[in-house]
């Protein structure tokens, strides 16, 4: 049987009729030209009919058809996704994110991952744009300021990690200063003065900011910066683990690890384990990101909370009412510390 809206229902039963505009429009107390512009991005309705329409196609088990839609709107309904790392716990959290957000709409996203090199990145923006996406999300970009709004003269662009102003870019960004400066503070608290700390890639500005954090908080303290306890790390395990070792074979005393994402905190966490030390009776240990596994952690990691699915949430959404033609006004919520089994007072 045609379908007239070029709308396809689901699988569903012999004998049941497809789903059809109409009938999403009837559930969700609208017309069938306002389910058609929100579902095609271009309506500038309330939130409470956006939600309403949304909720009416999957009460429905309506699947919008991408590709009349694309023809009648000139659009691919695909979102272009930048991350650095896809198989990251941390990127996978937010990239589930930015599909529970696109698929509701009708939109699919293109994932590319760039590896934390600009090069790639810059082949993965080009890339994105030849296939006709119909916007972009970058997640931590490694690319200049320059390079990113020149991609937004081409069409919509978010980008998270960074603060950025451009025609057609919105940015997201983390307080990744206030989190680095409360997990360290959290040390202090406890008593450690020697407290290690294991960095990110200092060539990008969330790790810059959580090694400033970090020296902020021991300059409020009237702490002395020892640059002997601070050792590159490179955002997942192995480098934590390597970052223990050299602390280790370099005889640098210290009571407590700030490591700068929960990665590197779980690499630490067995280079410690490996050396005979125990967490937190010998060293205590604190992480950034809180991953699902870290409460899992023995004994639980202590750590930074920062929202990787709801960032997913709120750069799909925001790309979604730039294309809209809407400003999005998103913000990423402040930086949490979740005090857990691994971090304790110091012992004298």
């Amino acid at each position: 049987m045609e379908n007239k809206n070029n709308d396809p229902a689901p699988p569903r039963a012999a004998g049941k009729p497809p789903v059809t505009l109409e009938m999403v429009a009837k559930l969700a107390g609208v017309s069938p030209s306002t389910v058609s512009r929100i579902l095609n991005g271009t309506a500038v309705v309330s939130d409470a009919k956006r939600e309403a329409v949304v909720e009416a196609t999957k009460t429905l088990g309506f699947v919008p058809n991408p590709l009349a839609r694309g023809l009648a709107g000139g659009r691919t309904f695909s979102i272009g996704v930048v991350t650095q790392a896809i198989d990251s716990p941390f990127y996978g959290a937010a990239l589930r994110g930015i599909e529970d957000e696109l698929d509701p709409m009708g939109y699919s996203p293109l994932f590319m991952s760039a590896h934390w090199d600009p090069v790639a990145e810059a082949r993965c923006l080009e890339a994105l744009h030849a296939r006709r996406v119909d916007g972009i999300v970058v997640l931590m970009p490694r690319l200049s300021d320059a390079a990113l709004q020149a991609c937004a003269q081409a069409l919509p662009v978010v980008v998270t990690g960074r603060e950025l102003r451009a025609a057609q870019l919105f940015s997201l960004k983390f307080d990744n200063f206030t989190g680095a400066l409360r997990a360290t503070e959290h040390l202090l608290s406890l008593g450690h003065r020697q407290i290690a700390f294991i960095t990110g890639d200092e060539e990008h500005p969330d790790a810059a900011e959580r090694h400033r954090g970090y020296r902020a908080a021991l300059q409020a303290a009237g702490v002395a910066f020892d640059p002997q306890l601070v050792v590159p790390g490179k955002y997942h395990e192995v480098s934590g683990l390597e970052a223990v070792n050299h602390l280790v074979a370099k005889k640098r005393k210290f009571t407590a690890i700030f490591a700068a994402n929960d990665q590197m905190a779980a690499g630490a966490a067995l280079g410690l384990f490996q050396h005979g030390l125990r967490v937190p009776e010998d060293v205590s240990l604190v992480g950034f990101d809180n991953l699902p596994n870290s409460v899992y952690a023995t004994p639980p990691l202590s750590t930074i909370h920062q929202p990787a699915y709801e960032l997913g949430r709120l750069a799909g959404a925001s790309i979604l009412q730039m294309i809209a033609g809407t400003q999005p006004t998103a913000v990423l919520p402040l930086p949490e510390l979740l005090v857990r089994g691994s971090s304790a007072r110091v012992r004298l």
